[in-house]
């Protein structure tokens, strides 16, 4: 056969995938850009996860299975490694001044890394004397301190390392504060929290309870404790982020979108048995950026994402 025919046919089938995937995608309030495409940006990975995004619109996430950091530049939509040896690292955030939190799974410490050496410092190495159960997702908040979730993952790589079984007296959600003075439990009645942001305005935090199918919203006080826990939606997640019109993105069987009132709005399939996390990157924060097993893609999008 002819390569350029060969081509011809190859671009058609992939063509007539990505129609297919649009005409598949659940858009009631018109989120998504007209005639988007979901973009396999690369795959090769074991699990992707904790993508965080920049000031430049650069998302870096995680390769956790294989212990490192990468990064997608918006720019040239290319992925390079920025780190190897990144403590099993699950959940990332950026602090405003350009530091990466990292929830790092290999010793259920939370990191701060230098963005631009890379070079790490532990900034909450256990609990009250004990080891966390181990990190997974991060939020930082507007005005300073941030919140991460401990749930319990069993980890093949901890062999040698700490038994397998929970650490605490069960799975929490937890306060940092911004001069890292203060550090303790917000939530002591979930059963896994997974997935965790909060409002751009600071007023409110999500927490998605994996365990028990159901995402919570909570009022966050100046103190950095939580009030006013409310159900948000009867469904959990790995990951989340929100849009500026205040919908919430929750993975797990590709990305379903619910507005700011809990209703669901937008289903967004994705060819992966689970999609881990979201967020929104490049300039403009009009590109969805999705993890998903071996491989992280792009959708356009109308909406802009917050940070």
């Amino acid at each position: 056969m002819h390569r350029n025919f060969k081509n011809a046919l190859a671009f058609s089938a992939l063509l007539l995938a990505s129609t297919a995937l649009y005409a598949q995608i659940e858009d009631k309030r018109g989120i998504v850009a007209k005639d988007a495409e979901l973009v396999k940006v690369q795959d090769g990975f074991t699990f992707t996860e904790g993508p965080a995004v920049n000031r430049m619109g650069d998302i870096f996430f995680t390769d956790q299975p294989n212990d490192k950091i990468y990064k997608w530049s918006a720019g040239s939509n290319k992925v390079t490694l920025f780190r190897e040896g990144a403590g099993r690292s699950n959940g990332l955030y950026f602090q405003l001044d350009g530091t990466l939190i990292a929830a790092a799974d290999l010793n259920n410490e939370l990191w701060a890394i230098d963005q631009n050496t890379g070079k790490e410092t532990v900034i909450v190495p256990s609990f009250k004397g004990k080891k966390l159960n181990g990190p997974n997702d991060v939020w930082v908040r507007p005005k300073g301190g941030l919140y991460f979730t401990d749930p319990l993952y069993a980890r093949p790589y901890w062999e040698g390392i700490r038994t397998p079984e929970r650490q605490q007296d069960g799975e929490h959600v937890y306060f940092l504060s911004a001069d890292r003075s203060e550090f303790f439990r917000v939530t002591e009645d979930l059963t896994k929290p997974n997935g965790i942001v909060g409002t751009p305005d600071g007023k409110n935090l999500y927490v998605a309870d994996i365990g028990a199918k159901k995402t919570w919203k909570y009022d966050i006080q100046d103190d950095g404790y939580l009030t006013n826990k409310t159900l948000f939606c009867e469904m959990g997640s790995d990951g989340m982020t929100l849009d500026e019109r205040g919908n919430v993105y929750l993975t797990g069987d590709g990305v379903t979108v619910f507005d700011k009132n809990g209703e669901k709005i937008a289903h967004i399939p994705v060819p992966a048995k689970w999609t881990a996390n979201v967020v929104f990157g490049a300039l403009d924060r009009k590109t969805l950026f999705i993890t998903a097993m071996d491989a992280v893609y792009t959708l356009k999008m109308k909406t802009r994402g917050v940070w």
